[in-house]
């Protein structure tokens, strides 16, 4: 996880598209210059990067759904909860469940825990583009080979 550069996902663990699941992996840093203004002295991963690891394992499920055809952006997010504080060195497990996919739109809840302890979870809306309409298909597709969720995504029930 690399926070300042909103990298959130570490790995992608499994994804199972029957299920419409997507299941990932990050280590919060022992350090980051987002530590030096939230909070000095007492470290806490901000909530919105939260509410973004959520969104982007989201964004991940909806990749993969759509067979790396058409890429997400984050339009809303519904009832967020925080339950807990993210402290340096945690542990995260990220999912994320589909809800609705087509016509160019996405629904997914997303949920992150730690050691078993919820973190914090929402509802979020994602709108999908054909990546032939932006250019961002070459740089998406590499992040998402980085993390594995290729590999995951060719032992998945379609």
């Amino acid at each position: 996880m690399l926070l300042e550069y909103f990298q959130m996902i570490d790995r992608v663990e499994s994804v199972d598209l029957k299920a419409g699941r997507l299941t990932a992996r990050s280590v919060v840093p022992e350090k980051s210059p987002v530590f030096e203004g939230h909070f000095p002295g007492y470290p806490l991963v901000p909530g919105v990067l939260l509410i973004e690891t959520m969104a982007q394992a989201s964004g991940f499920l909806v990749l993969a759904a759509t067979k790396f055809a058409a890429m997400p952006f984050l339009m809303s997010v519904d009832n967020a909860k925080m339950r807990s504080f993210v402290e340096p060195s945690a542990e995260l497990e990220i999912e994320a469940l589909m809800e609705h996919e087509g016509s160019g739109f996405a629904v997914t809840k997303a949920k992150i825990a730690s050691g078993g302890k919820k973190i914090c979870d929402a509802q979020l809306k994602l709108r999908t583009i054909p990546f032939d309409q932006v250019p961002l298909g070459d740089v998406v597709l590499k992040r998402a080979e980085e993390l594995g969720l290729v590999a995951a995504t060719a032992g998945s029930e379609n």
